[in-house]
């Protein structure tokens, strides 16, 4: 069953329902033990070919269409997504400022400038500091406005000597955690003599992004950038490409002039559009303020689908339950019972994010089972 209070669309599963109603005939039974142990021979093959080093797992288009995949709900819409992101920038900038601020918003739920930003619990390793100077740096940018799921550490681990299991125990430890902050990356490498070179940069960046994929969370990496200028100001990023190959992506951070108070912030990512922000710096609080974007949001279009759905599964009637062919018959659009299944697959992400509706399909004995509900409902 899933977890009523979790934030994304669940994973489901395409299988066959296994089970069958009990019978007291003999023949019944020794069929559906049968059935069983086709199933367990089918897993025994399937568990042999993966073990061949020829094997390649693949999967059909129909295949694709008929599984829901869990969709990646932003931290900060139109920001920041779960995955591996660098941010990168000069030594003395201002990244670590900016990095707080990140922290405090995801921590408190609060829009970050006119960005929509989505509550979590926040690790912050910042490796350059002390506490001292973490507390005197929060109290002029917040004031005593605390919050009780940011957390602080000003030493950890290397990767591969300790890291890992320092996070994953983290992790375990607070289930809602949205959002790692390494501050800085350079901090945490393996020491060794090989650490420029494209392979282990890639390799490190590879374990990074593991690790944030397995728990759905977003891993943010300060880093440096070299002194030379580049025409992709993202090749000015410190170390080798391989880098900003692994991850999902970047932010750079740029000041106009070394003494102002103005910069710019440029983000490049898989799960985003590419932005240009102008920020100035407040003199008082040291906090980023948006001054303005470069570029427009990029907006989804209207879904009549989903308008319908949000309809039929309102609070006083917050859970649906059907076939594919009894959803069509209820809502006002033009659509085959087979092709609203695959596109509510596709689209379950967006139906929880702009209405909280939850998706789930299902193959049982009569066919193919739709359920529909509000998040936190008592139905689930």
């Amino acid at each position: 069953m899933e977890n009523k209070k979790e934030k994304t669309a669940p994973d489901v599963s395409v299988g066959a329902d296994t089970e069958q109603p009990i019978s007291k005939k003999p023949t019944s039974s020794i069929s559906e033990n049968g059935g069983n142990i086709k199933i367990f021979e089918e897993l025994q093959r399937e568990m042999q070919l993966r073990s061949d080093p020829s094997y390649l797992q693949i999967i059909s288009m129909n295949e694709l269409f008929d599984t829901q995949y869990r969709s990646k709900q932003p931290l900060i819409d139109g920001l920041l997504y779960p995955g591996t992101y660098i941010f990168a920038g000069s030594p003395k900038l201002g990244k670590s400022f900016l990095m707080a601020q990140l922290a405090y918003h995801v921590s408190t739920g609060t829009p970050l400038w006119n960005y929509t930003t989505r509550k979590g619990t926040v690790l912050y390793l910042a490796l350059e500091d002390d506490y001292r100077r973490l507390q005197e740096r929060l109290y002029r940018m917040f004031g005593t406005e605390s919050t009780d799921n940011l957390y602080f550490s000003v030493s950890a681990s290397q990767l591969g000597n300790g890291l890992d299991e320092q996070l994953a125990r983290f992790v375990a430890e607070h289930k809602d955690t949205k959002l790692i902050i390494i501050d800085t990356l350079q901090k945490v490498r393996e020491v060794g003599g090989d650490n420029y070179s494209y392979a282990n940069d890639y390799q490190i960046m590879a374990r990074l992004k593991s690790f944030a994929d397995a728990h759905g969370l977003c891993l943010l990496l300060v880093h440096h950038t070299r002194k030379q200028n580049a025409d992709d100001k993202f090749d000015m990023i410190s170390g080798t490409s391989g880098l900003l190959g692994a991850a999902d992506g970047a932010f750079l951070l740029q000041k106009e002039k070394r003494t102002g108070n103005a910069a710019t912030l440029e983000v490049s990512g898989r799960d985003q559009q590419d932005q240009k922000l102008y920020l100035i710096r407040n003199t008082e609080t040291l906090l980023w303020d948006l001054q303005k974007a470069e570029t427009e949001l990029w907006k989804e279009p209207p879904e009549p689908l989903l308008d319908e759905i949000a309809e039929l599964v309102r609070k006083d009637n917050p859970y649906w339950e059907g076939s594919p062919t009894a959803l069509v018959a209820l809502i006002n659009v033009d659509i085959q019972p087979h092709v609203i299944t695959r596109k509510l697959n596709v689209l379950a992400g967006r139906l929880y994010t702009e209405h909280g509706i939850l998706f789930r399909s299902e193959r049982v004995h009569e066919g193919r089972k739709l359920r529909l509900w509000k998040d936190n409902t008592e139905n689930a």
